[in-house]
């Protein structure tokens, strides 16, 4: 397996998107050409690829200034069905980990569903703690 940041939008990562998103949630559409390459200039996406080089999952990691300092989140983390359960997600969540702290974050947040058992309790193994916090949604 290998971890690398997407430095550019592909035909290929764009197919692979569309197929992990999917996977991810049912409410949202992959992104186009244009998003995908609007994402990679402006965040940190990072792709999984397995040993036939194919992509395996991904991780967006956005690190942000506010008053109170240099913040993180890790967001959209999703690892092909067919792939789980051999440390993919994992090594994404770690290698998010270095990149925030390598870039000066104070802190690592990310969201996941509690029906996500095995996201959560890997994000719990990783040190993250849960937070007695609402969440707020407004969709526009």
């Amino acid at each position: 397996m290998k971890i690398q940041r997407a430095t550019e939008a592909t035909d290929e990562l764009v197919e692979a998107l569309a197929r992990l998103i999917p996977q991810l949630t049912r409410s949202r559409q992959p992104p186009s050409w244009p998003e995908l390459q609007e994402l990679v200039q402006t965040q940190t996406l990072l792709v999984a690829r397995g040993a036939d080089g194919k992509v395996t999952g991904t991780l967006t990691l956005v690190l942000y200034r506010i008053p109170t300092g240099l913040r993180a989140h890790i967001d959209d983390v999703v690892v092909d069905e067919a792939c789980r359960g051999q440390g993919i997600g994992e090594a994404l969540t770690e290698e998010a980990v270095r990149l925030a702290r390598e870039g000066g974050a104070l802190t690592v947040e990310l969201t996941s569903h509690p029906s996500r058992e095995g996201a959560n309790r890997l994000y719990r193994r990783l040190g993250f703690e849960q937070r007695e916090t609402n969440v707020y949604r407004l969709r526009l």
